[in-house]
């Protein structure tokens, strides 16, 4: 028997379980996403891509600002939804929303918990070095990711992979779970239990200070920092350019067996010395420019030896 679901998500990350349910024969009674927000150069009003997906799929869309007044809770629970499923939605829902379905509401978390709870756990993943990682399914409570999980994958992290292809990889294995569980939950076989309370960790939001690399740590650091802002927001430094600076953003690198004074462009393919080794750029990107290759780069921006980069 089909369940009658609503689904709240709001980025690309969303869009593959929202599909993935649909295409399991449910029954997608309302969409909530998160309003359109100004984007581009013009500014102008951008739709989500849960938003895009939903209204040519034909189904009801809600882009409230906030679920916390008692009108919004109410019609929430006028749908009579079995389940809400929550993949990124981006709001905080109160008691009343969680409680509304029948069988309240499962979320897709793009990581093993109760590590890297919160906003942003495949960039902190990375960003700590982590070898592993995965997607959970938990049933929510009032608290920030501390509902007891249903289901998990894990997967290994490899050591160049970047936050923009682990994203990817787990929106899928995520949506696969997600119709893993509710498949479960038709049947009355799905079982939740409790979270760890040790290896507790929290993925903060990230902070746009935290995009300039700082070349005085480890080579190691700097690698994990740049592949997890790639591709967004993109870790950066600067460079001279016809008597200013010039933000630069390095979307892939590489660790090699060099060592300076931190900063320093040790030799002619653009090796950059940090605290312990050096690290050397693979992919780049110049202000309001297409990402490109090291030897591109190069081409059209020289970073002679002997630069001090910051």
């Amino acid at each position: 028997m089909a369940l009658k679901i609503i689904f709240m998500g709001t980025p690309d990350f969303s869009v593959p379980t929202l599909k993935g349910l649909i295409e399991a024969g449910h029954e997608i009674k309302a969409v909530y996403c998160q309003p359109p927000r100004p984007a581009g150069r013009g500014k102008k009003d951008r739709k989500s891509p849960v938003q895009t997906f939903a209204e040519k799929a034909g189904l009801p869309v809600l882009s409230p600002k906030s679920l916390k007044n008692e009108q919004r809770q109410n019609e929430f629970a006028a749908f009579r939804a079995d389940v809400g499923v929550v993949v990124a939605y981006g709001l905080i829902l109160p008691k009343a929303i969680l409680d509304a379905s029948r069988f309240g509401c499962l979320n897709v978390h793009g990581s093993l918990l109760p590590r890297w709870r919160g906003a942003a756990p495949i960039q902190r993943a990375i960003m700590a070095g982590d070898t592993e990682t995965g997607v959970a399914i938990m049933r929510m409570d009032e608290g920030l990711d501390t509902g007891p999980v249903c289901l998990e994958k894990r997967m290994a992290i490899d050591a160049n992979m970047t936050a923009g292809e682990l994203h990817d990889e787990l929106s899928q294995r995520g949506a696969d779970l997600m119709i893993r569980a509710i498949g479960l939950l038709e049947r009355g076989e799905l079982s939740c239990s409790a979270q760890n309370q040790t290896g507790v960790t929290y993925a903060a939001k990230i902070d746009k200070s935290e995009a300039r690399i700082d070349f005085a740590r480890p080579a190691v650091e700097v690698h994990n920092l740049i592949r997890g802002l790639s591709p967004f927001p993109g870790a950066w430094f600067e460079a001279e350019r016809d008597g200013g600076r010039e933000r630069i953003k390095i979307l892939k690198c590489e660790v090699v067996d060099a060592g300076g004074t931190p900063g320093n462009v040790l030799d002619d393919e653009l090796a950059i010395a940090c605290s312990e080794g050096a690290i050397r750029p693979v992919q780049l990107q110049r202000a309001g420019k297409k990402p490109m290759s090291l030897e591109d780069f190069t081409r059209g921006f020289e970073i002679p030896k002997g630069m001090v980069l910051d």
